[in-house]
């Protein structure tokens, strides 16, 4: 009996231990395979790992998708027409409830369109931070370029719905869709099965040391004591630098718990695969492919010759605060937006997300991507060496 008990709360012990260990991968939290109300990951029956091939990721449909968000660059003429196209298309061809956001019709050149207003009267609106709209969209088209698909992100804090975007901006590496075709390409989503990528994105956790004397100021948080929680989703990068100050940056960067250095310069970056290809990039980082599980930790201007960039597991749960005889206060954004001043005692706590977003890809995860590094970063383009022919090799 006694002996039975030991064994059983032994086997209790290792499988709590196993438990934890599967929580604490390295590769990081296993991402949703459910998006939206209706769309989730096609499974895969040969895949070993949850890490799927990148070719073999598809996405299927529950049910029939019924709503779609239309997100449009706001005040730019050129997207007016494509815009009034898709919604023309999408409400009374396709029978779809559109989403669109109350900004994007107080554009005069929409709202003063008498031909239009015929579709507009079908619209669904909402308003960024005050309506939710998580359990209401099954998927969502962008118009413009990298950064309303940064927008799209930003619109969901937890399960995002699929996300198809066109190419109708300036550099448009996220964006692998031309509007030529938008008919036909907008049906095969409808219709399901179209390949996806599963961007993975960051959870920040920004805590701050209440400087209220009265009463604590709580946003997207929770209160812990004296101070003051917000949390972010964030698709590119996390970006820690020096602000208005001509002092160097002085902040110390743990990892899981455990100082690894003091980053002395102009700020770090702190990216997703994805945004290595962004602000990362132009700092001196590698390009990651997407479906690589990492984060990116990326020195700007250090003031020292050995800060090389470096890439670590998915899994580890990064932690910035300002060093303690940093000269100057920090500031922090978050994919270029809500960016707000870091004092010390405030802390900023970055791991990965368990709710990527899914980008719906042209043809598949990895010729889109090398697409994009060809046509949009000309990457590794130069003029080939002429062939050396048998007469001239003999000098």
């Amino acid at each position: 009996g006694k002996e039975q008990e030991g064994f059983d709360l032994r086997k209790t012990r290792l499988l709590e231990l196993f438990s934890f260990w599967r929580n604490q991968s390295l590769h990081g939290p296993s991402p949703v395979t459910t998006f939206g109300p209706k769309a989730c990951m096609l499974q895969n029956p040969h895949a070993v790992m949850h890490i799927q091939d990148p070719a073999s990721q598809r996405l299927t449909w529950n049910k029939p998708p019924k709503s779609v968000l239309v997100i449009k660059k706001i005040q730019d003429a050129s997207l007016l027409q494509p815009f009034k196209e898709l919604c023309v298309f999408l409400t009374e061809q396709k029978n779809m409830i559109v989403y669109v956001e109350s900004k994007v019709l107080a554009d005069t050149a929409i709202a003063g369109d008498e031909s239009f207003g015929a579709v507009i009267q079908k619209f669904c609106t909402f308003r960024e931070d005050l309506d939710d709209i998580s359990n209401r969209v099954d998927f969502i088209i962008c118009l413009g370029g990298d950064g309303t698909l940064l927008y799209a992100s930003s619109l969901f804090q937890e399960s995002v719905p699929p996300v198809m975007a066109f190419h109708l901006g300036s550099l448009g590496f996220l964006t692998p869709f031309n509007f030529d075709t938008y008919q036909s390409q907008v049906t095969q989503i409808i219709e399901g099965n179209t390949a996806i990528i599963l961007r993975s994105r960051l959870r920040v956790r920004v805590v701050k040391e209440s400087r209220e004397k009265k009463g604590i100021i709580m946003t997207n948080g929770d209160s812990e004591g004296s101070r003051k929680s917000m949390q972010y989703q964030v698709l590119n990068e996390v970006v820690v630098d020096r602000g208005p100050s001509s002092y160097l940056s002085n902040v110390d960067l743990f990892l899981d718990g455990h100082l690894i250095t003091t980053v002395q310069g102009d700020g770090v970056i702190v990216s997703t695969p994805t945004g290595s290809t962004a602000y990362a990039v132009a700092a001196g980082a590698s390009m990651i492919h997407p479906n690589v599980p990492a984060i990116m930790i990326t020195p700007i201007c250090p003031h020292s010759l050995s800060f090389r960039p470096i890439v670590v597991p998915a899994g580890v749960e990064l932690k910035i605060m300002l060093s303690r005889d940093a000269r100057n206060t920090a500031w922090v954004s978050f994919d270029g937006r809500k960016r707000q001043e870091i004092c010390h005692g405030d802390s900023i706590t970055i791991t990965t997300s368990c709710f990527p977003v899914p980008s719906i890809c042209f043809r598949d995860p990895v010729n889109d991507w090398f697409e994009s590094l060809s046509q949009c970063l000309h990457w590794n383009v130069r003029k080939k060496q002429n062939y050396l022919s048998s007469e001239e090799e003999e000098f």
